[in-house]
């Protein structure tokens, strides 16, 4: 009735991907502790006891920090498949690849003089 020729590939692989977080959850679930205690219900915090609450203000830094770290991530994400594909591209690509990489290059220089690369 229906013709597919061509996906079988395809619908392998996407039940292979569904199957696997399935079984790795039932795995997870089957070889769990079934014990509930004060240890289990306790904040767990890279294996020391916590201190203070955990509701307390953050510094800005750490976030501009780290937003300028993911805008840097995204730049090489849209630079890779230009740089892959470059020997296709023409002159126009490599021109708007400069000019994207000065607008970061001014983004870097804001935000190195507002001072978010500075961690102290």
């Amino acid at each position: 009735m229906f013709s597919l020729n061509g996906y079988e590939y395809f619908l392998g692989f996407l039940l292979i991907c569904s199957l696997v977080p399935v079984l790795a959850l039932g795995a997870s679930w089957v070889v769990r502790s079934r014990g509930v205690g004060v240890e289990r219900a306790t904040t767990y915090e890279s294996g020391m006891e916590p201190i203070g609450g955990a509701w307390i203000q953050f510094n800005i830094r750490y976030y501009m920090f780290a937003l300028v770290f993911v805008v840097f991530d995204v730049e090489t994400v849209f630079l890779y498949p230009w740089a892959v594909a470059f020997n296709q591209l023409g002159l126009l690509a490599f021109v708007e690849a400069l000019i994207f990489i000065a607008i970061l290059v001014v983004a870097l220089v804001y935000a190195w003089r507002k001072g978010a690369l500075e961690w102290s």
